[in-house]
């Protein structure tokens, strides 16, 4: 699928992606990507005794999932310049292993960049688990291509 250019973007687009179900191996793996081994995602044993009572996932995996998840819906295949700014990201819920999450999109804010040949594309995400509860939510920007570009 081709993904949409700047001039086929209009507020209040909205698209739901596919879902992700969160793996013990991608906690292990994002930790050893990142090196960000605290124990609160590691160890099983450390993480009983936490609030949580269990082991949870990086915060950041769950947003790198999120942007995964948002390319996925393919809106953007091929026609993305560059990811350019989170404007925003809260982090309200611990996303756990076997939790399956998705991202709602919406497009809210649209301007035009002549000197790129394309436009910013400001979509505010809604990070969604299995019981459709908000684990995180935040609004980023794109460079997208323009169709004439």
């Amino acid at each position: 699928m081709q993904g949409l250019y700047f001039e086929e973007f209009s507020i209040g687009q909205k698209y739901i992606s596919a879902a992700h179900r969160v793996t013990e191996d991608d906690i292990l793996s994002f930790a050893e990507l990142t090196g960000d081994h605290n124990r609160i995602h590691t160890d099983e044993e450390f993480a009983k005794g936490t609030p949580y009572g269990q082991r949870i996932a990086h915060g950041l995996l769950g947003l790198s999932t999120a942007i995964g998840l948002l390319m996925q819906t393919g809106m953007l295949e091929g026609s993305v310049i560059a990811f350019r700014e989170i404007i925003e990201w809260k982090f309200i819920k611990p996303v756990f292993i076997g939790d399956s999450i998705h991202a709602d999109v919406e497009v809210i804010h649209l301007k035009a960049m002549p000197r790129v040949d394309g436009g910013l594309v400001t979509i505010a995400m809604d990070v969604k688990n299995q019981r459709e509860e908000t684990p995180m939510r935040g609004t980023l920007s794109v460079l997208v291509a323009s169709k004439h570009g």
